[in-house]
């Protein structure tokens, strides 16, 4: 089940794009499947990390150039150099995590300038229903901690060097289904109400069949579970040396700045090289 739309996220050949937070490895998994692409997940979880590889490796092409990376790492500390990741998907994860701004300084700075960046939380009213139906739903050890503001997340992205340029929402129909988990909380595995919409959403999944997919889309703007925001990382511009200091290169007229502070671009992983990273049977 996909949250972020590739027609939004376009992937270049050779992109290092990192799953943030990847669990068991929906969206990493299918980064890897969309393009030529380096494909790098990473969460705490070990479990997850280990789920996530074994669910990949039906999908391994030994023969292509593209690679597919396991990391176990916190998120508030990356192990990436600085501008190193062309692409960051960020799904479903900051509502989980205390210090949520430590994460997107992270992001912030391990993203390329013009790089890409897709981030999606539990859209506020759905969740709201959730809380209020079942505290257990919310204080469950790696449950949701905060209830996120749409449009505040979004100024706040914006305010780091991001330029915000689409978002929708998604999963319409598991709102319902949610919210039915939460009011029989205590006997949801065995309610049949629950049993019967879960095998009604692992139908859709499979199937994807017309009725149920146009019923959610039409019903996403509305009750979408998820709200799911685009952003470019901005590229500052270059700014001319101070008068009679500064760049060795100051002798530049006009406003012709290529070569001036140009740097060897780091390697994704500190250190020099991918060291520390279980490696997917991918080559």
């Amino acid at each position: 089940m996909l949250t972020i739309n590739f027609t939004d996220f376009p992937l270049d050949a050779g992109d290092h794009v990192l799953d943030l937070g990847c669990g068991e490895g929906r969206h990493a998994i299918n980064v890897y499947l969309q393009a030529e692409v380096n494909a790098i997940a990473v969460d705490l979880n070990f479990n997850d990390l280990l789920t996530a590889r074994s669910r990949f490796i039906p999908f391994a092409q030994p023969q292509s150039e593209k690679e597919f990376y396991l990391q176990q790492a916190d998120a508030t500390r990356l192990p990436f150099a600085d501008a190193s990741i062309d692409k960051i998907i960020c799904s479903e994860v900051l509502e989980h995590i205390p210090d949520y701004q430590a994460v997107l300084a992270e992001i912030t700075r391990i993203l390329k300038p013009d790089g890409l960046l897709a981030v999606t939380v539990p859209r506020a009213w759905p969740e709201k229903i959730c809380w209020w139906l079942s505290a257990e739903y919310h204080q469950v050890e790696g449950g949701h901690i905060r209830i996120f503001n749409g449009k505040h997340l979004r100024k706040e992205i914006e305010q780091l060097g991001f330029t915000f340029y689409r978002r929708h929402w998604a999963h319409a129909l598991h709102s319902p289904f949610w919210w039915l988990k939460c009011l029989w909380w205590k006997t949801q595995d065995t309610n049949p109400l629950i049993k019967a919409y879960h095998r009604l959403l692992v139908w859709d999944l499979m199937q994807k069949p017309w009725l149920t997919q146009t019923l959610e889309k039409i019903l996403n703007p509305i009750m979408g579970k998820s709200v799911v925001m685009y952003f470019k990382k901005d590229n500052p511009p270059l700014t001319p040396p101070l008068a009679g200091g500064g760049i060795e290169s100051s002798s530049h007229s006009g406003n012709d700045w290529s070569g001036i502070a140009r740097t060897k671009t780091p390697p994704p992983f500190q250190g020099g090289g991918w060291e520390g990273v279980i490696k997917g049977v991918a080559k």
